[in-house]
Protein backbone atom coordinates (compact mmCIF):
# COMPACT_ATOMS: atom_id res chain seq x y z
CA UNK A 1 0.00 0.00 0.00
CA UNK A 2 0.95 3.27 -0.58
CA UNK A 3 1.53 5.64 2.38
CA UNK A 4 1.53 9.09 2.20
CA UNK A 5 4.61 11.29 3.77
CA UNK A 6 3.36 11.66 6.79
CA UNK A 7 2.37 8.38 7.44
CA UNK A 8 5.67 6.80 6.21
CA UNK A 9 7.44 9.70 8.28
CA UNK A 10 5.38 8.66 11.50
CA UNK A 11 6.55 4.86 11.08
CA UNK A 12 10.19 6.09 10.33
CA UNK A 13 10.14 7.70 13.29
CA UNK A 14 8.82 5.29 15.51
CA UNK A 15 11.72 2.68 13.85
CA UNK A 16 14.71 5.05 14.15
CA UNK A 17 13.95 5.17 17.89
CA UNK A 18 13.19 1.52 18.41
CA UNK A 19 16.41 0.59 16.80
CA UNK A 20 18.20 3.55 19.14
CA UNK A 21 16.93 1.56 21.97
CA UNK A 22 17.63 -2.38 20.81
CA UNK A 23 20.67 -2.42 22.24
CA UNK A 24 18.81 -1.54 25.98
CA UNK A 25 15.98 -4.19 24.72
CA UNK A 26 18.18 -6.96 24.02
CA UNK A 27 19.59 -7.00 26.92
CA UNK A 28 16.32 -6.96 28.82
CA UNK A 29 15.14 -9.72 26.65
CA UNK A 30 18.55 -11.68 27.08
CA UNK A 31 17.87 -11.70 31.02
CA UNK A 32 14.70 -12.52 31.18
CA UNK A 33 15.26 -15.85 28.53
CA UNK A 34 18.03 -16.85 30.41
CA UNK A 35 16.02 -16.73 34.16
CA UNK A 36 13.16 -18.67 32.26
CA UNK A 37 14.96 -21.37 30.95
CA UNK A 38 14.05 -20.21 27.15
CA UNK A 39 16.18 -20.38 24.15
CA UNK A 40 16.33 -18.10 21.84
CA UNK A 41 15.39 -20.39 18.99
CA UNK A 42 11.90 -20.43 20.42
CA UNK A 43 11.88 -16.71 21.25
CA UNK A 44 13.02 -15.98 17.61
CA UNK A 45 10.43 -18.59 16.34
CA UNK A 46 7.57 -16.31 18.07
CA UNK A 47 8.73 -12.84 16.74
CA UNK A 48 9.04 -14.31 13.65
CA UNK A 49 5.00 -15.52 14.07
CA UNK A 50 5.01 -12.07 15.30
CA UNK A 51 5.97 -10.93 12.20
CA UNK A 52 4.40 -12.66 9.37
CA UNK A 53 1.10 -13.33 11.54
CA UNK A 54 -0.19 -11.23 14.01
CA UNK A 55 -3.35 -9.39 13.69
CA UNK A 56 -4.47 -5.88 14.76
CA UNK A 57 -8.19 -5.60 16.46
CA UNK A 58 -9.95 -2.63 15.83
CA UNK A 59 -12.84 -2.38 19.21
CA UNK A 60 -15.83 0.17 19.00
CA UNK A 61 -18.88 -0.23 20.57
CA UNK A 62 -21.42 -0.54 16.83
CA UNK A 63 -24.37 1.78 18.19
CA UNK A 64 -22.85 4.61 19.72
CA UNK A 65 -24.33 7.92 18.15
CA UNK A 66 -22.10 11.20 16.79
CA UNK A 67 -21.05 12.87 20.25
CA UNK A 68 -23.23 16.28 19.26
CA UNK A 69 -20.12 18.32 20.70
CA UNK A 70 -18.37 17.77 17.39
CA UNK A 71 -21.76 19.23 15.52
CA UNK A 72 -21.90 22.20 18.14
CA UNK A 73 -17.99 23.76 17.48
CA UNK A 74 -17.34 23.19 13.99
CA UNK A 75 -14.07 25.58 14.46
CA UNK A 76 -12.51 22.97 16.16
CA UNK A 77 -11.91 21.32 12.95
CA UNK A 78 -10.41 24.02 10.72
CA UNK A 79 -8.98 22.45 7.84
CA UNK A 80 -9.57 18.78 9.09
CA UNK A 81 -13.05 18.92 8.02
CA UNK A 82 -13.83 15.48 6.32
CA UNK A 83 -15.54 15.96 2.55
CA UNK A 84 -19.20 16.73 2.54
CA UNK A 85 -19.61 13.45 1.92
CA UNK A 86 -18.49 11.60 4.45
CA UNK A 87 -20.17 14.23 7.27
CA UNK A 88 -22.76 11.58 9.14
CA UNK A 89 -25.70 12.87 10.62
CA UNK A 90 -25.98 13.38 14.07
CA UNK A 91 -28.59 9.76 14.73
CA UNK A 92 -26.12 7.80 12.86
CA UNK A 93 -24.86 4.73 14.38
CA UNK A 94 -21.63 3.64 14.07
CA UNK A 95 -22.21 0.10 12.10
CA UNK A 96 -24.64 2.80 9.93
CA UNK A 97 -21.78 4.89 9.19
CA UNK A 98 -19.66 1.51 8.20
CA UNK A 99 -22.48 0.56 5.91
CA UNK A 100 -22.59 3.40 4.23
CA UNK A 101 -18.89 3.81 3.75
CA UNK A 102 -16.98 0.74 4.10
CA UNK A 103 -14.40 2.17 5.87
CA UNK A 104 -12.89 2.53 9.33
CA UNK A 105 -12.29 6.13 10.22
CA UNK A 106 -10.29 8.09 12.75
CA UNK A 107 -11.62 10.09 15.30
CA UNK A 108 -10.53 13.04 13.76
CA UNK A 109 -13.27 12.09 11.34
CA UNK A 110 -15.77 10.76 13.21
CA UNK A 111 -16.38 12.43 16.63
CA UNK A 112 -16.76 9.39 18.69
CA UNK A 113 -14.52 7.95 20.86
CA UNK A 114 -14.54 4.96 23.79
CA UNK A 115 -11.80 7.33 25.33
CA UNK A 116 -11.14 11.04 25.54
CA UNK A 117 -12.94 13.15 22.77
CA UNK A 118 -10.08 15.45 21.58
CA UNK A 119 -9.46 14.71 18.25
CA UNK A 120 -9.11 18.12 17.03
CA UNK A 121 -6.71 20.51 16.13
CA UNK A 122 -4.92 22.09 19.25
CA UNK A 123 -6.79 18.99 21.37
CA UNK A 124 -4.94 16.80 23.89
CA UNK A 125 -4.75 13.41 20.97
CA UNK A 126 -3.58 16.18 18.30
CA UNK A 127 -0.88 16.97 20.98
CA UNK A 128 0.22 13.47 22.59
CA UNK A 129 0.50 12.71 18.26
CA UNK A 130 2.69 15.24 17.93
CA UNK A 131 4.97 13.78 20.42
CA UNK A 132 4.41 10.37 19.63
CA UNK A 133 5.35 11.03 15.98
CA UNK A 134 7.78 13.55 15.79
CA UNK A 135 5.51 16.11 14.28
CA UNK A 136 4.66 14.09 11.44
CA UNK A 137 1.22 14.53 10.93
CA UNK A 138 1.06 18.63 11.74
CA UNK A 139 -1.08 20.02 9.24
CA UNK A 140 -2.08 16.64 8.00
CA UNK A 141 -5.83 15.90 7.31
CA UNK A 142 -8.49 14.26 9.12
CA UNK A 143 -8.73 11.14 7.23
CA UNK A 144 -4.79 10.97 6.95
CA UNK A 145 -4.64 10.63 10.78
CA UNK A 146 -3.62 7.14 12.37
CA UNK A 147 -6.76 4.69 13.84
CA UNK A 148 -6.43 2.90 17.07
CA UNK A 149 -6.76 -0.36 18.05
CA UNK A 150 -3.89 -3.29 19.78
CA UNK A 151 -1.94 -6.03 18.64
CA UNK A 152 -3.75 -8.99 19.20
CA UNK A 153 -1.07 -12.04 20.41
CA UNK A 154 -3.32 -13.92 23.43
CA UNK A 155 -6.28 -14.87 21.14
CA UNK A 156 -8.95 -14.01 23.99
CA UNK A 157 -12.32 -14.18 22.62
CA UNK A 158 -13.07 -10.73 23.76
CA UNK A 159 -10.34 -9.04 22.10
CA UNK A 160 -7.20 -7.77 23.30
CA UNK A 161 -8.48 -4.81 24.60
CA UNK A 162 -12.19 -5.26 25.38
CA UNK A 163 -12.61 -1.50 27.37
CA UNK A 164 -12.81 -0.02 24.16
CA UNK A 165 -15.34 -1.88 22.42
CA UNK A 166 -18.04 -4.72 23.02
CA UNK A 167 -17.10 -5.36 18.95
CA UNK A 168 -13.97 -5.93 17.41
CA UNK A 169 -12.29 -6.09 13.72
CA UNK A 170 -9.32 -8.37 12.89
CA UNK A 171 -7.41 -6.73 9.98
CA UNK A 172 -5.62 -9.04 7.69
CA UNK A 173 -1.81 -9.89 9.02
CA UNK A 174 -0.51 -7.34 6.20
CA UNK A 175 -1.27 -4.75 8.21
CA UNK A 176 0.30 -4.62 10.42
CA UNK A 177 3.41 -4.27 8.46
CA UNK A 178 1.95 -0.14 8.39
CA UNK A 179 1.32 -0.24 12.26
CA UNK A 180 3.04 1.08 14.89
CA UNK A 181 3.24 0.35 18.61
CA UNK A 182 3.43 0.95 22.12
CA UNK A 183 3.13 -0.81 25.38
CA UNK A 184 0.21 0.66 26.86
CA UNK A 185 -1.98 3.19 25.85
CA UNK A 186 0.06 6.08 23.72
CA UNK A 187 -1.76 9.16 25.66
CA UNK A 188 0.42 8.03 28.70
CA UNK A 189 3.67 8.32 26.17
CA UNK A 190 4.89 4.76 27.30
CA UNK A 191 8.79 4.03 26.79
CA UNK A 192 8.30 1.27 24.84
CA UNK A 193 7.64 1.97 20.97
CA UNK A 194 8.22 0.08 17.69
CA UNK A 195 7.42 -1.57 14.39
CA UNK A 196 6.48 -4.97 13.16
CA UNK A 197 10.13 -5.37 12.30
CA UNK A 198 11.37 -3.14 15.44
CA UNK A 199 9.15 -4.83 18.01
CA UNK A 200 12.47 -6.03 20.52
CA UNK A 201 11.77 -3.14 23.12
CA UNK A 202 7.71 -3.64 23.01
CA UNK A 203 8.25 -7.40 23.53
CA UNK A 204 11.17 -6.70 26.07
CA UNK A 205 8.38 -4.84 28.38
CA UNK A 206 5.74 -7.79 27.70
CA UNK A 207 8.02 -10.62 28.83
CA UNK A 208 9.46 -8.28 31.68
CA UNK A 209 5.96 -7.83 33.85
CA UNK A 210 5.34 -11.61 32.68
CA UNK A 211 8.80 -12.34 34.68
CA UNK A 212 8.26 -10.02 37.42
CA UNK A 213 4.33 -10.30 37.89
CA UNK A 214 3.43 -13.22 36.32
CA UNK A 215 0.93 -11.27 34.68
CA UNK A 216 1.26 -9.68 31.05
CA UNK A 217 -1.77 -8.33 29.04
CA UNK A 218 -4.84 -9.70 30.70
CA UNK A 219 -3.14 -12.92 31.03
CA UNK A 220 -2.87 -13.86 34.41
CA UNK A 221 -0.22 -16.63 35.99
CA UNK A 222 1.57 -16.63 32.90
CA UNK A 223 5.49 -16.91 32.98
CA UNK A 224 7.39 -15.97 29.81
CA UNK A 225 7.76 -19.76 28.61
CA UNK A 226 4.23 -20.78 28.66
CA UNK A 227 3.55 -16.91 27.36
CA UNK A 228 6.11 -17.27 24.16
CA UNK A 229 4.71 -21.03 23.58
CA UNK A 230 1.08 -19.26 23.89
CA UNK A 231 1.60 -16.32 21.02
CA UNK A 232 4.04 -18.57 18.91
CA UNK A 233 0.41 -21.02 19.26
CA UNK A 234 -2.09 -18.22 19.14
CA UNK A 235 -1.23 -15.72 16.18
CA UNK A 236 -0.98 -18.49 13.65
CA UNK A 237 -3.73 -20.68 14.72
CA UNK A 238 -7.15 -20.25 12.21
CA UNK A 239 -9.53 -17.77 14.06
CA UNK A 240 -12.37 -20.25 14.90
CA UNK A 241 -10.65 -22.26 17.53
CA UNK A 242 -11.31 -19.17 19.61
CA UNK A 243 -15.20 -19.67 19.19
CA UNK A 244 -15.02 -23.75 19.66
CA UNK A 245 -13.05 -26.22 21.33
CA UNK A 246 -12.23 -26.68 25.39
CA UNK A 247 -13.75 -23.98 26.92
CA UNK A 248 -11.09 -23.70 29.50
CA UNK A 249 -8.58 -22.69 26.02
CA UNK A 250 -11.34 -19.79 25.28
CA UNK A 251 -11.85 -17.85 28.35
CA UNK A 252 -11.83 -14.22 28.04
CA UNK A 253 -9.74 -11.83 29.39
CA UNK A 254 -11.77 -8.96 30.84
CA UNK A 255 -8.55 -6.81 30.29
CA UNK A 256 -9.13 -3.07 30.97
CA UNK A 257 -5.83 -1.51 31.26
CA UNK A 258 -3.17 -3.66 29.61
CA UNK A 259 -2.43 -3.96 26.14
CA UNK A 260 -0.08 -3.43 22.92
CA UNK A 261 -1.53 0.11 21.30
CA UNK A 262 -1.32 0.01 17.90
CA UNK A 263 -1.37 2.50 15.82
CA UNK A 264 -2.55 1.93 12.12
CA UNK A 265 -1.20 4.36 9.36
CA UNK A 266 -2.93 4.96 6.25
CA UNK A 267 -6.57 3.48 5.38
CA UNK A 268 -8.69 0.55 6.33
CA UNK A 269 -11.13 -0.77 3.85
CA UNK A 270 -13.76 -3.51 5.27
CA UNK A 271 -13.46 -5.05 1.85
CA UNK A 272 -9.98 -5.55 1.64
CA UNK A 273 -8.23 -5.25 4.92
CA UNK A 274 -10.68 -6.89 7.29
CA UNK A 275 -10.66 -10.85 7.75
CA UNK A 276 -13.13 -10.92 10.86
CA UNK A 277 -15.65 -8.93 13.04
CA UNK A 278 -16.12 -10.42 16.75
CA UNK A 279 -19.04 -9.14 18.27
CA UNK A 280 -21.37 -9.35 21.38
CA UNK A 281 -23.89 -11.64 21.67
CA UNK A 282 -25.97 -8.69 23.47
CA UNK A 283 -27.01 -7.88 19.99
CA UNK A 284 -28.24 -10.61 18.45
CA UNK A 285 -31.93 -10.77 17.04
CA UNK A 286 -31.48 -6.85 17.46
CA UNK A 287 -31.63 -4.44 14.90
CA UNK A 288 -27.79 -3.85 15.26
CA UNK A 289 -27.10 -6.75 15.22
CA UNK A 290 -29.14 -7.34 11.80
CA UNK A 291 -26.78 -4.51 10.67
CA UNK A 292 -23.41 -6.36 11.71
CA UNK A 293 -24.34 -9.26 9.77
CA UNK A 294 -25.56 -7.37 6.50
CA UNK A 295 -22.04 -5.66 7.12
CA UNK A 296 -20.31 -8.70 7.20
CA UNK A 297 -22.23 -9.89 3.75
CA UNK A 298 -21.35 -7.28 2.01
CA UNK A 299 -17.86 -6.49 3.20
CA UNK A 300 -16.65 -10.48 2.50
CA UNK A 301 -16.12 -10.50 6.66
CA UNK A 302 -16.32 -13.50 8.25
CA UNK A 303 -18.69 -12.94 11.60
CA UNK A 304 -17.92 -14.69 15.02
CA UNK A 305 -19.94 -13.87 17.96
CA UNK A 306 -17.95 -14.19 21.03
CA UNK A 307 -18.67 -15.42 24.67
CA UNK A 308 -20.16 -11.99 25.94
CA UNK A 309 -21.10 -10.39 29.32
CA UNK A 310 -24.47 -10.24 31.62
CA UNK A 311 -24.25 -8.83 35.04
CA UNK A 312 -27.45 -8.52 37.13
CA UNK A 313 -28.49 -5.35 38.21
CA UNK A 314 -27.88 -6.22 41.75
CA UNK A 315 -24.22 -7.13 41.26
CA UNK A 316 -22.99 -3.85 40.34
CA UNK A 317 -20.25 -2.95 42.44
CA UNK A 318 -20.19 0.57 44.38
CA UNK A 319 -16.26 0.53 44.69
CA UNK A 320 -15.26 -0.45 40.94
CA UNK A 321 -15.79 2.81 39.12
CA UNK A 322 -17.61 4.98 41.77
CA UNK A 323 -20.77 4.89 44.05
CA UNK A 324 -23.18 5.67 41.36
CA UNK A 325 -23.06 2.36 39.14
CA UNK A 326 -25.29 0.42 40.86
CA UNK A 327 -28.21 3.12 40.62
CA UNK A 328 -27.15 3.48 36.89
CA UNK A 329 -27.39 -0.25 36.72
CA UNK A 330 -30.80 -0.45 37.62
CA UNK A 331 -32.17 2.58 35.85
CA UNK A 332 -30.88 0.85 32.52
CA UNK A 333 -30.68 -2.45 32.70
CA UNK A 334 -32.77 -4.99 30.91
CA UNK A 335 -35.04 -7.57 31.95
CA UNK A 336 -32.71 -7.11 35.11
CA UNK A 337 -29.30 -7.80 33.61
CA UNK A 338 -26.71 -4.91 32.43
CA UNK A 339 -25.06 -6.08 29.05
CA UNK A 340 -23.24 -4.16 26.45
CA UNK A 341 -26.39 -3.68 24.47
CA UNK A 342 -28.55 -2.21 27.27
CA UNK A 343 -25.61 0.15 27.87
CA UNK A 344 -25.65 1.33 23.75
CA UNK A 345 -29.56 1.59 23.65
CA UNK A 346 -29.23 3.94 26.97
CA UNK A 347 -26.30 6.00 25.19
CA UNK A 348 -28.88 6.42 22.07
CA UNK A 349 -31.50 7.70 24.69
CA UNK A 350 -29.38 10.38 26.56
CA UNK A 351 -28.00 11.49 23.45
CA UNK A 352 -31.74 12.33 21.93
CA UNK A 353 -32.98 13.73 25.08
CA UNK A 354 -30.53 14.75 27.09
CA UNK A 355 -32.94 16.47 29.67
CA UNK A 356 -34.05 13.45 30.52
CA UNK A 357 -30.90 12.31 32.41
CA UNK A 358 -30.44 15.62 34.01
CA UNK A 359 -30.77 14.11 37.60
CA UNK A 360 -27.35 12.43 36.96
CA UNK A 361 -25.33 14.93 35.56
CA UNK A 362 -24.60 16.72 32.26
CA UNK A 363 -24.61 15.04 29.06
CA UNK A 364 -20.63 14.30 29.50
CA UNK A 365 -21.11 13.17 33.30
CA UNK A 366 -23.90 10.60 31.98
CA UNK A 367 -21.94 9.63 28.70
CA UNK A 368 -18.68 8.91 31.73
CA UNK A 369 -21.15 6.67 33.87
CA UNK A 370 -21.83 4.55 31.25
CA UNK A 371 -18.24 4.11 29.60
CA UNK A 372 -17.60 2.61 33.30
CA UNK A 373 -20.64 0.43 33.96
CA UNK A 374 -19.27 -1.19 30.60
CA UNK A 375 -15.65 -1.37 32.34
CA UNK A 376 -18.03 -2.81 35.58
CA UNK A 377 -19.78 -5.40 33.05
CA UNK A 378 -16.17 -6.48 31.88
CA UNK A 379 -14.32 -7.16 34.81
CA UNK A 380 -17.84 -8.95 37.05
CA UNK A 381 -20.10 -9.78 34.21
CA UNK A 382 -21.29 -13.70 33.23
CA UNK A 383 -20.21 -15.16 30.49
CA UNK A 384 -23.19 -15.88 28.33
Amino acid sequence: MSLSGSQAKAIEHLAARARARRKEARATLDHVLRMSNVSVVEFDAMMSAIQTHARVALHFHPDRLRHPDRLRHPDRLKHHNPPDSDRTTNDETVVAGLLRGGVYKSQFETGRSNGSLTAFPGGVRDEWEERLFGGAYEGATSEGRPKYGALDLLGFPDGPSPRFGACYFLLAPKASARCTFTYGDSHGAPEEQGTCRELDEVIAAALKDSFTRDSVLGAIGMRPGPLIARISECVVAPLEERFSGEPSRNLPSRNLDHYIEAQVHGPISLEDHVDALIADPSFQESAIGEELEELCARYDITLHWHCGFELPEDEVPGDFRGVTMPSLAKQIAMDGVVHARAIGEAAQALHRRPEDWSDRGSYDEVLQELKLLWHCVLRFGHSV
